[in-house]
């Protein structure tokens, strides 16, 4: 049965052996230590914003976590003590997969843009090479004009169970967690088609992090706050209450016929305060310096910007 607003009411297919609830962590970052080797961890100072320390050059201590991946609920602390030497992605490229996107999903960005609001999510791709460092610089490559490239501050859902098929009411119980992403967009060529992928899916057009939260630290997203900071002038300052579609919705409408897997990374649209939609427009230059942030925990993006 299928209501009216799109969402199946369908009872979940597929499902994996749920397990442990939540994972032994709060807050997850996945790095390299000083030895080269990578790990994840929980940051000992619960109240630290890793991005924002590794910008200070901070020494930033990491509670390791056996397995070194996020996903594994039943994994356990090691008891070692590592020291953060290059942060990267939450969730790796592999882990993730392909990156689902909701567009158009603030009801202030849809009013700036002077869009109607959809009855439906509007659902495109990024491809798993998009997602990079939160620390790193973002380089536009030479196929991006000067006059283009914008950021636009998006909470990301990450996936931590098996789901198809999901009602709303159930689907909280399959996310994992939320973190930090940037959908960085090169502007004419997404006003070139109709398909926003290519635009939106160029190597490292979506820094991801610094942490993963759970969603025992964050059991009502909407309470998060989203800015964007360009060049120490605050250009986004939105709250996930103004979504139009909820995480809930979102991630059932994404599951009806399709799978997600564990690891999948779901970015649920951009408040108002775009690049593009001031005056006049301001893009993304060389030397600029983009800070992208979440509030409960999640963090700061630190990213220059560069060109190939």
């Amino acid at each position: 049965m299928t209501i009216s607003n799109g969402f199946s009411e369908t009872r979940a297919e597929s499902t994996s052996t749920l397990g442990s609830q939540h994972p032994v962590w709060k807050r997850w970052v996945r790095f390299k230590s000083d030895d080269g080797i990578i790990y994840g961890g929980e940051p000992v100072d619960p109240r630290v914003d890793v991005g924002l320390a590794l910008a200070e050059r901070k020494s930033i201590a990491v509670k390791v976590i056996a397995g070194g991946s996020a996903l594994g609920y039943d994994a356990q602390f090691t008891g070692e003590v590592k020291t953060i030497e290059e942060l990267l992605p939450p969730v790796s490229q592999a882990e993730a997969g392909t990156v689902r996107c909701i567009g158009l999903n603030y009801k202030e960005h849809a009013a700036e843009m002077g869009l109607s609001l959809p009855k439906t999510p509007t659902v495109f791709l990024k491809a798993n090479t998009c997602i990079a460092s939160p620390s790193k610089p973002i380089v536009l490559p030479t196929n991006v004009d000067y006059d283009e490239a914008d950021y636009e501050v998006e909470l990301a859902i990450i996936i931590g169970k098996k789901c198809k098929n999901v009602l709303v009411a159930e689907a909280g119980s399959y996310v994992l967690g939320y973190t930090v992403a940037n959908d960085v967009t090169a502007r004419k060529h997404q006003e070139q088609t109709s398909q926003w992928s290519y635009a939106k899916g160029m190597d490292g057009f979506c820094p991801l992090g610094p942490c993963i939260v759970s969603t025992e630290e964050v059991p009502n997203p909407a309470k998060l706050n989203l800015q964007t900071s360009l060049n120490g002038k605050t250009m986004q300052n939105g709250s996930a209450d103004d979504m139009i579609f909820s995480v809930p919705e979102i991630v059932s409408y994404l599951s009806q016929g399709h799978t997600l897997l564990p690891g999948t990374v779901i970015i649920t649209g951009t408040p108002c305060g775009i690049g593009v939609s001031q005056n006049p427009p301001k893009f993304l230059q060389p030397g600029d310096s983009l800070r992208i942030s979440i509030s409960h925990g999640l963090g700061t993006q630190i990213c220059p910007i560069m060109r190939d």
